[in-house]
């Protein structure tokens, strides 16, 4: 087997095997192939390599390492590297393949410094943890160190008929709009202050990838930003993760989440609301299938009609 170094002319073949094993579960497109495993600057070059068949050159699996190498005053990871994806042809498993890239990416992360190694969960992630239904794979991980942690997290799904009405909940003293580009300054320094971290992180990409605030319904009191819930569609500045699997489905499909209420006001019930609010702008778009990810308040969202779609188990590996 000739193993090769993470290389962007790859992209398609990578994007076809990928399909090959996962299509019918998780459909790849090449434009968020590229987003999440090339243009992230956190891919980690050394950790990152394909496998080839040494008589075709065809690529039959690859692994994919990050570690924090962004240059902002947030980090994410708290000294953990992770594997954002680890994938050979059913075909050639068993011959040690899977092994070598693992082998490979660990190595790179502990030269860079990582004290552990989580599966997904990166910048730009794919999956939370790994797809419950895949058993095998969890097996795998675990003879090589991984060990579950729990709970299990959720993707959650909701189909709303054309009948079902859109209209945004009434909260007293309060309003829900938009965001708008005038706004950035001040609904960074709201997430900076209530939710410092990923969310944070992923609202400054957002911006710098030209995001103007239509993603963003906030709720406001007395002038002040007091919750949030992002919203995702195809108009989107990039795709996010809760419309990653839109090509599973034969209608636009949109996304919530996340969304937070800051501390001083929680308990009045904004939480579901802000959800509410959230729904109604992507039902006002046309949009009838919304996804929330990556969450374990499956009962919460369950009050809104949401049930579990895709679930997934968090691993872990920590260097002794």
């Amino acid at each position: 087997m000739r193993y090769l170094p993470w290389d962007a002319s790859y992209l398609e073949a990578l994007c076809e095997l990928w399909n090959r094993e996962l299509g019918e579960r998780f459909p790849m497109r090449p434009e968020l192939f590229r987003q999440n495993s090339f243009a992230d600057e956190n891919v980690l070059d050394a950790g990152s390599w394909i496998a080839c068949d040494p008589e075709t050159l065809r690529p039959v699996g690859f692994v994919v390492a990050k570690c924090w190498q962004e240059k902002l005053e947030l980090q994410l990871g708290n000294g953990a590297g992770w594997i954002q994806v680890l994938l050979v042809a059913n075909e050639y498993r068993g011959r040690g393949i899977g092994s070598e890239l693992l082998a490979r990416a660990e190595e790179a992360l502990r030269r860079q410094g990582a004290q552990s190694i989580l599966l997904g969960r990166d910048p730009y992630h794919y999956f939370p943890g790994i797809p419950e239904e895949s058993q095998e794979v969890k097996v795998w991980f675990a003879q090589r160190g991984y060990v579950e942690l729990e709970p299990l997290e959720n993707d959650l799904l909701c189909h709303y008929p054309d009948s079902a009405k859109a209209e945004l909940p009434h909260v007293s003293d309060g309003c829900f709009r938009l965001l708008t580009v005038a706004d950035k300054e001040a609904f960074l320094a709201f997430l900076h202050r209530c939710f410092p971290g990923r969310w944070e992180y992923e609202a400054i990409h957002y911006f710098r990838r030209g995001g103007e605030g239509r993603e963003f319904v906030v709720l406001e009191k007395q002038g002040e930003i007091i919750g949030f819930c992002r919203m995702n569609d195809s108009r989107s500045p990039f795709i996010a993760q809760n419309v990653y699997w839109a090509p599973f489905f034969h209608d636009e499909l949109g996304g919530i989440g996340p969304l937070g209420v800051d501390s001083a006001h929680r308990g009045q019930g904004f939480g579901l609301a802000m959800v509410e609010a959230g729904i109604t702008m992507l039902r006002k778009r046309g949009i009838k299938q919304i996804v929330i990810d990556w969450t374990t308040l499956v009962d919460f969202y369950a009050k809104l009609g949401y049930h579990s779609w895709k679930q997934y188990a968090k691993f872990r590996k920590d260097f002794g």
